[in-house]
C-alpha cells in the first residue's frame, strides 16, 4: 500500500518490514533516527512499549496509551496513533453519530482503547477476556457475562476489536446483533468477515477491515511525507 503510494507520487522511498524481537525494541527505534529514515508504523506487541522511547507524542496516541505511527522530525522522533483516524473513518461510514450513542466494544486492547478515543461522547461497554486487568473508559464486563448478549443486541454499534473472527466463526452469536445498529470490524478478510457478511444479510450498515486499514495507512503516509495520500493507488493494492 505504501510503496504503491510512493510510487505514484513520484517519491524514492521504500516501505520495508522488520520483524523486531522485544529485545531488539531500542536498536530499532534508535534507528529511526537516521537522516535516511523518515518513520515507522508500528504494530503488535509494541504499540505500548515504545511510547517510553519516542520524544513526543500526539493526542490520539496519549488518549489511547499506544503508538502505532512514528514520523522523524529532525534528531526527534514523535508518535501518533492512526488507529483513531481509521476507526473515525469507519464511524462515518456506517452513519453513526458517537455523542450519546450506546456502543459495545469487543476487546480490551490497543485497538479497544483507539476506538473509546474515536467514540469520544459515546455510552461504550467493553467486552473482554480479563476485565480485572484492563483500564478502558467505560464499563467492562466479562467475555462469559449472561449480560452481554443484550448489551449488543440493544447497541447503536458493535466495534470487533479483538483478532477474533478470520475464518468462520464469529466473535459473538448472530442472534445478538445489534437489533438497528451497525456493525464495525477491525478485522479485515477478503469478501468480509462472517460478522460483517452476517450483519449485511440482516441489512445492517457496516464498515470492515479494509476501510479501516485504507483511512489509517493514509494518515500515516501523510505524517511522514506531509502530502496528501494517494488514495486511489493505495486502495487498488488493497482490493480483496
Amino acid at each position: 500500500m505504501h510503496n504503491a503510494a510512493f510510487q505514484a507520487l513520484g517519491l524514492d522511498w521504500t516501505y520495508e518490514l522488520l520483524d523486531v524481537p522485544a529485545a531488539g525494541l531500542a536498536a530499532a527505534v534508535e534507528r529511526l533516527r537516521s537522516s535516511d529514515v523518515a518513520g515507522a508504523n508500528v504494530t503488535i506487541p509494541h504499540k505500548q512499549a515504545v511510547m517510553e522511547r519516542l520524544d513526543g507524542l500526539d493526542a490520539d496516541a496519549m488518549r489511547a496509551r499506544a503508538v502505532n505511527t512514528i514520523a522523524r522530525d529532525g534528531d526527534r522522533l514523535l508518535g501518533s496513533n492512526t488507529d483513531v483516524a481509521g476507526i473515525r473513518a469507519a464511524i462515518s461510514e456506517v452513519g453513526l453519530e458517537p455523542r450519546g450513542a450506546t456502543v459495545a466494544v469487543l476487546g480490551g486492547g490497543g485497538s479497544a482503547r483507539a476506538a473509546a478515543v474515536a467514540l469520544e461522547g459515546a455510552h461504550i461497554t467493553f467486552v473482554s477476556r480479563h476485565p480485572d486487568d484492563v483500564d478502558l473508559p467505560g464499563k467492562v464486563v466479562a467475555w462469559g457475562d449472561r449480560a452481554v448478549p443484550a448489551i449488543v443486541r440493544g447497541a447503536d454499534l458493535l466495534l470487533n476489536a479483538t483478532p477474533l473472527g478470520r475464518r468462520e466463526e464469529m466473535p459473538i452469536r448472530p442472534a445478538a446483533l445489534p437489533k438497528d445498529g451497525a456493525v464495525i470490524d477491525l478485522v479485515y478478510v477478503t469478501g468480509g468477515t462472517p460478522l460483517v457478511r452476517k450483519a449485511r444479510s440482516l441489512g445492517l450498515r457496516t464498515a470492515d477491515g479494509w476501510g479501516v486499514l485504507l483511512a489509517q495507512g493514509a494518515r500515516s503516509f501523510e505524517v511522514w511525507t506531509g502530502r496528501a495520500a494517494p488514495l486511489d493507488a493505495m486502495r487498488e493494492t488493497l482490493q480483496p
